[in-house]
Order: C-alpha cells, then structure tokens, then sequence
C-alpha cells in the first residue's frame, strides 16, 4: 500500500490500494463506519557550529490514524506507524475494540464536505539538494553572518533542512482525499558579546517551497541587523506608552488567543467567546482579521483538513466585529453551520488555526494614518518579538505578561530596550488600536501590517 521510497521526493501512498484493503477488511469483521488518516515524510536537516557539521539527520516517518464507529454509534481510534496490511488490520480492529469504550455525549461524524470539490493550491513539488550540499550552503551563512559585525561572536541555533509530505484522508462514505507538498526552512539566530556589556541576539526565519528557493542572503541581512541593532541597549522607565507591534509580534499575540475563535474552545468552556459573542464588536471598526489557509503565501499549505473538509478563507472579524469560529464537523453541527475546515483527526476532534491574514477594514481607517513605525516623531516602543508566550498568557482569562525584544523611539531615533516585560488584556488591546499601517508583511506565520496600540503597560527592569 505504500510504494517503495526512492529519495526525498519519492514518498507516494497507494490511495486506491489501500481504501480498497480496508474495504475488504471493514467488510469480513462487520465494519459499517470507518475513516483513515494517514501522514507520510521524509526530511533531512543540518546543523553546524564554527564551520564543523553539529548535526547531520535524515528520516522517514510515517503514520496512520484509524477510526471505527460501532453499531451503538460510538467511536474508537488507533494510531500507528505500521503502514503494512497487518498493521492495518490491526489498527482496524483495535479502533473497533475502543469504540466499546467510546464517548457517547461527544461523537464526530464524517465532514458534510469530505466530498466536496477542493480548492486548487500551486504548490509544485521541489527537488532536495541533499544534506552535503545543504551542510555547504549553512557554512557559507554562518561565516557571512559572523563576518557582519565584530561583535557577533557565534550562531549557537541555526538550520536548514527540506522535507516531502504527503496526506490522505480515506472515509467509508467514498471520500479520497491526497495532497503532496514540499518545503525548506533556514533560520540563523546570532549571539554578539561586547566588554562589560550583557549578550544580544537576533534571528530570523525563512520558508520556502524547495531549499534553492530560499532567501538565503535576506535572511542573513535580517539576522545581522536584528542582532547590531540590540547592541547599544538602555533601560527603559516603568510606565504607559504608545507601543507599535512588528507584524511577527502581532500575529504571535493573535496567536497565543486563538482559543477565541475556537468553536471547541468555546463549547469546553475555555474561551473568552461565547456562543453569544457571534455578532459582537470586539475590536476597533478598521480591525479585521481572516483564517487563511489558502494564501498564496503560506508555503505549508493544505487543501483539506483531518476530516477532509476543504480549507478556506474565513473571515474571523470584520470591522471589529466577530463573525466566525473555527470548526470541525462536531462543533459546526452543535452550531448548526458549516464545517470550516480546521480540524484535526480524533476521537475528540480538536481545531486549530491555518494562517492569520490580519488587515484594514475595506473602506475604514483610523484617524491616525501619521503613525508610521519608520518615520513617526511620536514617542513610542516597537515591540520586535513576544518571548515565553507559552507561561506569559492567560488565554481563558485574556491576559498576558510577556518580556519582549525591541526599541524606545523619540523623534525617530531607536535606542534598545535592555529588558522589559509588555502586559494587558486581549480584548482591551484590541479595542485600543490606533492605527494599523497600510503596508501588509509577509511573515513565516502569516500576513499583517505594523499594529499600534494606546496605552500599553511595560515594566522596565529593577
């Protein structure tokens, strides 16, 4: 059922083979209700360290998700890694046997819309250079970027590696779902050292369809001047101040309050949204954010979700106000809408964001277009980067207390910020933006302009 693997771009599952295995197995151990999901990749990556490989990987992995509905219409679920006819028989009657032990007040059902047409996505496959020639590549960066500045002493995290994926999604009900893509990452973060001076880093990120179509020279650019830039660093007064947010730290806080947009979230009970906030102004009027998994621009792109639903462009907001939620096929019935396309595969569905697009209303700005993150004589902070999201944020209760990398402005002249922390409330935040700057960016985790917020608590440190 799975073809033999001859290189990097070679992973293929054999779709027709093995919908028609679990057919015949569904059908000889009375099986009426069934639906597969399985993930295959192969992947290879290195590291380095002044010049000498650090770490040199390559992988194969591979994996399939079985669930069964028994005849009291309860569902059990089995995972492996045993692509072969035994492990899936197996995996079959193993998700049988747990359905026994299934939850009847939470049963998925199949997608509506795991038939649907989907979505066309050009995202043509790479070849891979290999992990000597990526282990050349990664040298050359290293020694350009420590060549930038006397002060940057080392490179301790950095990367580059090129991987092939490929999913499928198989139901009982004849939906077949198949996408392969490829993709390569680099990141660079420096380390520079000066006398009687604390340490300052810097980094960045870059993805793209194959490892040749890295930007390979930006993403140097950006490290090192990220990195000098935090040299000359101050302290900065404890206080309130007019903060303007890089699209990177933006979509990171947008992301870190995902859950209010999570229909799963919502029915859990750890959302800040209600069923009721559906209709409600939550943010400012020229404040719109999307779900959008399809932008051209989202290198990891995929044209369905776990459950074979289509991925779509979904408006969260809209002038400020919310418009919609996330949602599998469980939580889209117990709304009574449409599956959106942004689940996951399980017993209990889970549902996750695709890729923020965050945007001016059409038609809508703010009264302070003269805010201008390059140009602004206003006195502010720019919040580079959100650090610790994963202890600084209180999703369910809306708050967040994060240090943070950046610079005070006055009059246009930055001066780093030695250590600061940036704290609030989610939905305070959002109905405290000032201005959102006309010139949308391309970021490894989505799409949004320069975000200026009033009034901001930061605490400098003691």
């Amino acid at each position: 059922m799975m073809s033999e693997i001859k290189g990097a771009n070679a992973i293929e599952l054999d779709t027709h083979s093995l919908r028609d295995k679990l057919s015949q197995l569904a059908s000889r151990e009375r099986i009426h209700q069934w639906d597969l999901g399985a993930a295959c990749s192969t992947d290879s990556s290195v590291q380095i360290d002044r010049g000498e490989a650090k770490q040199m990987k390559g992988a194969q992995r591979s994996s399939i998700t079985v669930r069964v509905w028994n005849n009291k219409g309860l569902v059990g679920i089995t995972s492996t890694s045993d692509l072969s006819e035994k492990g899936i028989e197996k995996a079959l009657i193993g998700a049988r046997q747990a359905s026994d032990f299934g939850n009847a007040d939470d049963v998925p059902a199949f997608s509506t819309l795991a038939k649907s047409p989907l979505p066309k996505l050009e995202r043509p496959l790479r070849p891979a250079q290999g992990i000597q020639r990526m282990l050349e590549v990664l040298k050359e960066a290293e020694a350009d970027l420590l060549s930038r500045h006397a002060a940057i002493q080392s490179i301790p995290y950095n990367g580059l590696g090129e991987a092939t994926y490929e999913r499928v999604y198989l139901n009982s009900d004849g939906a077949l779902r198949q996408m392969k893509r490829s993709q390569a990452s680099l990141y660079l973060f420096a380390r520079a050292e000066e006398s009687g001076r604390k340490p300052r880093s810097g980094g960045a990120i870059r993805l793209a369809l194959g490892s040749h179509d890295l930007d390979i020279d930006g993403c140097i650019d950006e490290a090192a001047e990220r990195t000098i830039s935090h040299l000359d660093y101050q302290p900065i007064d404890t206080g309130c101040y007019l903060v303007c947010f890089t699209p990177e730290a933006f979509l990171d806080l947008i992301g870190a309050f995902s859950s209010m947009f999570n229909a799963r979230a919502v029915l859990d009970g750890v959302s800040l949204s209600q069923r009721e906030t559906i209709g409600k102004n939550i943010a400012v009027p020229f404040f719109s954010l999307h779900d959008n998994g399809l932008h051209p621009a989202h290198v990891g792109a995929s044209s369905f979700d776990g459950e074979g639903t289509p991925t779509q462009k979904l408006c969260l907001i809209n002038g400020g106000r919310l418009e919609s939620f996330l949602h599998s096929e469980a939580t889209a019935r117990a709304f009574g809408v449409p599956p959106t396309g942004h689940a996951g595969l399980g017993a209990k569905v889970s549902v996750g964001p695709d890729w923020f697009e965050v945007s001016n209303t059409e038609g809508q700005n703010s009264a302070n277009t003269h805010l201008q993150h390059s140009n602004s004589k206003e006195t502010f902070v720019l919040i580079e980067g959100l650090n610790a999201l994963h202890a600084g944020v209180k999703a369910s209760q809306g708050s967040f207390s994060l240090p943070f990398n950046g610079w005070l402005v006055i009059k246009g002249e930055r001066v780093s910020i030695e250590a600061a922390t940036v704290a609030g409330d989610i939905r305070k935040l959002l109905n405290s933006i000032v201005n959102m700057e006309a010139e949308q960016v391309i970021t490894p985790g989505g799409v949004s302009p320069h975000v200026w917020v009033e009034g901001l608590s930061i605490t400098g440190e003691a």
